[in-house]
């Protein structure tokens, strides 16, 4: 066989690192979101920052998916909007999760996503995992208490508990984007624009009658505050979302899981070097044991029976939903 087809060209490697670089700063972002909501919240104003914080993507993303939301039927509409009420779900849980726990806590123990959503998918089959699935699972539960525990017997905090919470309802909406008929050819701005738009609206609601209004909690917050929530805003949903679309049409889906799946490390990154997060022997063991168990767990998984139709940018996956 000639060298030329057996070594990789260098242009070649370059251009595949070109294409990983983005996912990877996606990933990045992702992991410093959990230390970004401490920042510009408190349990008190949870809901209106997340009003502020999907209210300034809005715009900016039904000026692209306009042309295609003109285009869609009702049922469309309606299935999207559905979505959305599980994506707002998810954002609560998350929210107050990470307001309640360190960043450190929260980034790492949303990752049992990755092997819930599979372990739901083969109760929805009623074929039972594979055997190194079931041991990855078992690690990483193994993980998960000696993280939140820090090596001891003390419960698990109420933002331990509610991160957890949103990892299984994470799940949930995962295989139920996979299995909606309805939006399962619609365009993917569209769609991401109706379940932002809903879970939107869901969290004006709320608003009205838990914490101070989104207008008065803006006015409160300084330049850093600011900052913190552009952060969030622009970088952690906006620009993951773009940066998705783009990569799993320029590589695979696989791949770009696998890079998106570094978000937990990013988060332990952050909490550690910047919130001072300090983890005992065992909780630095259990987070470990968390990250292998993730990994092995992914690649363990029982194979989909088709490909899912997309709704967040790329295949639906724990790692698609903005965090």
């Amino acid at each position: 066989m000639p060298a030329s087809l057996s070594v990789p060209s260098s242009s070649s490697s370059s251009s595949s690192m070109l294409r990983d670089l983005p996912v990877l700063l996606v990933a990045v972002v992702w992991g410093s979101s959990f230390l970004a909501v401490q920042r510009v919240a408190e349990p008190g104003t949870v809901v209106a920052m997340l009003v502020l914080r999907f209210g300034l993507v809005l715009p900016l993303l039904g000026a692209v998916a306009w042309p295609a939301l003109r285009r869609l039927t009702r049922a469309e509409w309606f299935g999207g909007a559905g979505l959305g009420l599980g994506l707002s779900g998810i954002f609560l849980l998350e929210t107050y999760g990470a307001v309640h726990t360190s960043a450190t806590n929260a980034g790492l123990i949303i990752s049992l996503a990755m092997v819930l959503t599979p372990l739901g998918e083969s109760a929805l089959r009623r074929t039972p995992p594979p055997r190194a699935f079931l041991a990855a699972a078992g690690l990483a539960v193994l993980g998960v208490a000696l993280l939140t525990g820090d090596g001891g017997l003390r419960p698990p905090t109420l933002g331990d508990l509610l991160i957890l919470g949103a990892a299984l309802v994470r799940s949930a909406y995962v295989l139920a984007t996979a299995r909606a008929r309805a939006v399962r050819d619609t365009d993917t701005l569209a769609i991401t624009w109706i379940q932002l738009a809903t879970a939107t609206s869901v969290f004006a609601v709320v608003a009205l009658s838990v914490g101070p209004a989104p207008w008065t909690l803006a006015r409160s917050y300084g330049a850093a505050q600011w900052a913190w929530l552009l952060h969030l805003s622009l970088f952690c949903t906006l620009f993951a979302f773009f940066v998705q679309t783009w990569a799993v049409r320029a590589s695979s889906p696989s791949r770009v899981s696998l890079l998106l799946g570094t978000e937990p490390l990013w988060a332990a990154v952050f909490g550690i070097t910047i919130a001072g997060n300090r983890m005992g022997p065992l909780a630095l063991l259990g987070g470990a044991l968390v990250l292998v168990a993730t990994e092995w767990g992914r690649r363990t998984a029982p194979a989909p029976d088709r490909a899912p139709a997309p709704s967040t940018g790329a295949e639906p996956s724990p790692q698609s939903v903005p965090a």
